[in-house]
């Protein structure tokens, strides 16, 4: 039987024509043609079974033959704050895999011990769709752009907020403990340092706004695979 492609349309509900980049890997390298059939999701919930109706150098149009709406496959926002890599493609890789688990917001903090303060999340969206459509994430992940560590604490955030550090002189509890035992419909917020940790001063100041004290157990792990651990610990606590 022949794989169902999916492809990610932003508006399949109002247009009849693939984007460019998904029109031509649909032409050049699936070989579509007219009256195969496609799988289209727009990244808010919905899938949509459609039929190629015109398939012609750069352009692939299609008609709608039947809108799929989907289930939330958790509950809650699972939203991971994170200071970017100096190697991004060690931030790419967690923002890939990141997707694949299930995740509805990626933020890139500026913190004082940052080696990186400056990220194109252009690419990055590149990486998000790319992994949407992979794992068939109905719902497609929100990246933030790079803000300075006080500004986004300072922002309002609905949920459950905790921020993971290595401090043992600082009071601190199992991240996934803490999750298990608040509101599964909650949302939840983990905060993810650079290489050299959140300074003290920063914790402090997480404190300070509401955000609870937390490890992610017993090794110390890379700021990207944190990130990635502190996402599946949010979604195995909501599933």
């Amino acid at each position: 039987m022949k794989e169902t492609r999916y492809f990610y349309v932003p508006d399949a509900g109002s247009v009849n024509e693939l984007p460019p980049d998904e029109a031509a890997h649909a032409l050049r390298v699936l070989r579509l043609k007219a009256g195969d059939e496609l799988m289209l999701m727009d990244g808010q919930g919905s899938f949509y079974r459609a039929e190629v109706t015109l398939a012609h150098t750069k352009h692939c149009l299609y008609d709608i033959k039947e809108v799929l709406p989907q289930q939330r496959q958790w509950q809650g926002r699972v939203h991971l704050a994170i200071a970017p890599t100096k190697m991004m493609d060690r931030m790419e890789w967690m923002i890939e895999k990141a997707v694949e688990v299930g995740v509805d917001e990626i933020s890139f903090l500026d913190c004082q011990f940052s080696e990186r303060r400056v990220l194109k999340t252009a690419r990055a969206d590149k990486i998000v769709v790319s992994a949407m459509k992979q794992s068939r994430k109905a719902w497609k992940t929100e990246l933030h752009d790079v803000v300075s560590f006080a500004g986004f604490i300072n922002q309002p955030r609905q949920g459950q907020k905790y921020i993971a550090h290595c401090y043992e002189e600082i009071p601190r509890t199992w991240l996934f403990d803490q999750l298990r035992q608040s509101d599964t419909a909650a949302d939840a917020t983990v905060l993810i340092g650079p290489e050299g940790d959140f300074s003290v001063a920063e914790v402090q100041q997480a404190l300070s706004h509401g955000y609870q004290s937390v490890h992610l157990g017993k090794s110390r792990l890379r700021t990207e695979t944190a990130g990635l651990t502190a996402v599946m610990m949010m979604q195995l606590s909501k599933t």
